[in-house]
């Protein structure tokens, strides 16, 4: 049995898959640098940005441009073991063609199907749930999402607030959104934290959560209907169900406000149209 190890990043994962594809191995698993060892025999290449285009590649012109973004945003997503399907899935497209992606009888691509859309419907979501602060003309804000939405989100952001300097964490994956005026990338994130308001944004903060707690008709309260449209998963991050302290305050172990450990980005591309 085989067990690859990368570096978590899209390259790194066509990198193996490549390597897979050439050797005929069929991997027990896939494994982060972080994971613990194990009794199998390890691959460990190195992420090969032009074997990777290769394979990006031929996946649109062997398959089809909607497998080829298939496998993109699948990999976006916090499916348990989702290289291994991924690569399935890959094996087969270009063995059998696009046939395998219409095939909604298969186990592997009703897996991942499923896994898109609950990444879908967590993208729909976030749009209307993330709150933004401005602090000193930058709108700050944070989300903590199970799948990997940041890259998806960009470009909506970018997009609706194109005048704006904006950065958006991901606690969960440890990356910024960082925008000025629609020009954005997304940069590694070990450490943030949102950083003090002045009185202007701590005024609007005030009357945000005036407004939610006043809004409702007090004798019609219905927490379940409530927690419908607005998931409590959610919450954590937003502005009416916090104070000013515990929006500012660092995380567990974190550095001082607007530390951002600089760096690239590895997101898969073709994600946006």
């Amino acid at each position: 049995m085989t067990a690859y190890r990368y570096d978590g990043t899209f390259a790194g994962f066509l990198t193996c898959a490549w390597d897979a594809l050439e050797s005929d191995t069929q991997p027990a698993a896939f494994l982060l640098p972080d994971d613990g060892g194990i009794l199998w025999e390890e691959r460990t290449p190195a992420a090969d940005p032009e074997r990777a285009k290769r394979l990006y590649a031929a996946l649109a012109k062997r398959v089809s441009p909607a497998f080829q973004k298939l496998i993109a945003r699948g990999f976006l997503t916090c499916l348990p073991e989702k290289e291994l399907a991924l690569l399935t899935l890959i094996r087969r497209g270009l063995q059998e063609g696009d046939r395998v992606r219409l095939d909604l009888s298969d186990p592997v691509m009703a897996k991942v199907n499923l896994a898109l859309t609950k990444m879908w419907t967590e993208w729909d979501h976030l749009k209307g749930f993330i709150r933004f602060s401005d602090l000193d003309g930058v709108l700050v804000g944070e989300i903590e999402p199970k799948n990997r939405v940041l890259p998806l989100l960009a470009s909506h952001f970018a997009a609706r607030y194109s005048g704006e300097r904006i950065v958006l964490y991901d606690r969960t994956h440890h990356e910024a959104f960082v925008c000025d005026r629609g020009k954005w990338k997304l940069i590694p994130a070990d450490d943030f934290r949102m950083g003090p308001a002045g009185e202007t944004e701590r005024s609007y903060r005030a009357m945000w959560r005036k407004y939610y707690q006043t809004i409702a008709i007090e004798g019609r309260t219905n927490p379940k209907c409530q927690s419908t449209h607005m998931p409590k998963r959610y919450r954590h991050v937003m502005t009416e169900f916090l104070t000013d302290e515990e929006m500012e305050k660092s995380l567990p172990g974190q550095a001082p406000a607007g530390s951002l450990r600089q760096g690239g980005s590895d997101s898969p591309p073709a994600l946006h149209s």
